[in-house]
This record gives structure tokens, sequence and C-alpha cells, in this order.
């Protein structure tokens, strides 16, 4: 099994990525009002313009994370949207907390945000896979890939 979770890790990015982002451009989007709502505010485009920008910019990233070569790519990319994924929790907390419960009573559009933590961590050791593989050192264990940053 330990030759087969960093593939398993970057498809599982590229599904939930082109899948989720799709929906946004198409419209069918469940997050949709989430996003419209948290976008509002941007200059230049309309929000439904932003709305697609931001689910093709997630296809992309999807993409990306399907080549082990563009891996890096997709979690730069990666890392640029969560900025915004994580911008309701601040200017939306009504929408993103229970009434007198911030931070520590999400409603079901803040689990959704806060769970994204897990996504940037599996992104982090992603990328950590990804620069022991270009060394040509097989990773053996999580000590292995601690140890490299030292």
């Amino acid at each position: 099994m330990r030759g087969l979770y960093p593939t398993a890790l970057r498809l599982s990015f590229a599904v939930i990525f082109v899948w989720f982002g799709l929906l946004k451009p198409l419209g069918l989007s469940a997050a949709e009002p989430l996003v419209l709502s948290t976008i509002a505010w941007m200059p230049f485009l309309s929000p439904g313009t932003w709305l697609a920008v931001i689910g093709w910019w997630e296809v992309a990233i999807g993409l990306f994370f399907v080549s082990r070569r563009t891996t890096r790519i997709a979690i730069l990319l990666l890392f640029l949207q969560m900025g915004g994924t994580f911008l309701p929790l601040f200017i939306l907390p009504e929408v993103t907390f229970q009434e007198g419960g911030a931070p520590f009573l999400p409603t079901m559009e803040g689990q959704y945000i806060i769970k994204n933590i897990m996504i940037l961590s599996a992104a982090l050791l992603l990328g950590a896979l990804v620069r022991q593989s270009e060394k040509a050192e097989p990773v053996t264990s999580m000590e292995t890939i601690a140890e490299s940053g030292k």
C-alpha cells in the first residue's frame, strides 16, 4: 500500500477538484449561494463570471493533479484557491457559524470550509512526496519525510 498512496492521493484530488469545479460554471453547485455571497465585493467581473472563473480554476487544479510532473503546479494553485475558500469564515460569520457560536459552533457551511484544513495538510504531504521522488530516494515512512525537512 505504501507505493499506492501518493497516486491515490493525487487522483483523489483530481476527481474532487474537477468534479466540484465543473459544477460551478454549469450552475449546478450546491456551494453557489455561499460562493456568490463571498465574492460579491470583487471588482472587474460580475459575481456569476467570478463563479465560473473559480470553477475553471478548480478544474485546472484537478487536471494538474493527474500527472506527478505537474503536482507542484496543482499544489500552488490549490494554496492560492484556499485563501478564498476560507474567506466566508471571516466575512460571512452569520452564515458559517451558529448564532453566538463563533468560532466553536460552525454551521454546515462552516464545517464544509473548515475541513479544508485536511486538504491543505494532504497537499503538503503530497508536495513532500513529490520532492522525495525527484531526489530518487524512495519514501518509506512519515519519519523519512520529517527527517528530510531538517
